[in-house]
């Protein structure tokens, strides 16, 4: 994968807040944290190019690209925090303005005709039978009506992360499904399993607001 783009465009917009949260979060001082941010970059552009490129199409190339930009941070902070703490750490990070924003925007969207033939098309699409970095989901309508759960057997999170020796630091990235839903104004998330945890697949359920008691 190429680092102009989407990768160099996403360092653009998360790295200071990135670096801000490894100070105020994890409680890294200000010239650590500077020197992870300059570290990290160097080891975001060498997973940048062991990705391939992803399919016109694909609509996942933001979710690797997120996750190789925690990794490189994480990579680059010694001691590595926990689970928990970079969970914190992740959300936070995030969760700018713009991706407040973005994910407004999504709510207003979910569930709509157009929401529903977008997941249509990536279930028939089915990106990791031929990236491994890429996911593959199945679309579960609720039968009361009342949202839907998009059912994933392959996530190409676990594949980077996994090869990069960090597989403790999968369920700081699955977390973040919570806040984005929550964030977005509509639908209230709901997960049993994650392959992550060992399950037969990551269930990400999404619930109409209204339906929730």
């Amino acid at each position: 994968m190429k680092y102009a783009g989407m990768p160099a465009g996403m360092w653009l917009l998360f790295a200071n807040s990135f670096e801000k949260k490894t100070v105020s979060v994890l409680g890294f001082d200000r010239d650590a944290a500077r020197r992870i941010r300059k570290d990290a970059k160097a080891e975001y552009r060498r997973i940048i190019d062991r990705l391939p490129t992803f399919e016109k199409g694909d609509r996942f190339l933001m979710n690797i690209v997120s996750c190789a930009m925690l990794a490189a941070f994480y990579l680059n902070m010694a001691p590595h925090p926990s689970t928990e703490r970079m969970t914190d750490f992740y959300r936070e990070a995030m969760m700018t303005k713009p991706m407040l924003l973005f994910c407004r925007m999504s709510g207003k969207r979910k569930f709509s005709k157009k929401d529903i033939a977008r997941l249509q098309k990536t279930e028939a699409f089915r990106a990791a039978d031929r990236n491994p970095y890429s996911w593959n989901m199945t679309f579960h309508p609720y039968a009361d009506g009342s949202g839907y759960e998009a059912r994933f057997t392959h996530c190409g999170i676990c594949t980077l992360l996994r090869e990069l020796g960090i597989f403790e630091l999968t369920p700081a990235m699955c977390a973040l499904d919570y806040t984005m839903s929550e964030a977005g104004g509509a639908s209230v998330f709901v997960r049993e399993y994650t392959l992550a945890s060992g399950g037969p697949y990551c269930d990400c359920g999404y619930k109409r607001k209204e339906n929730v008691k």
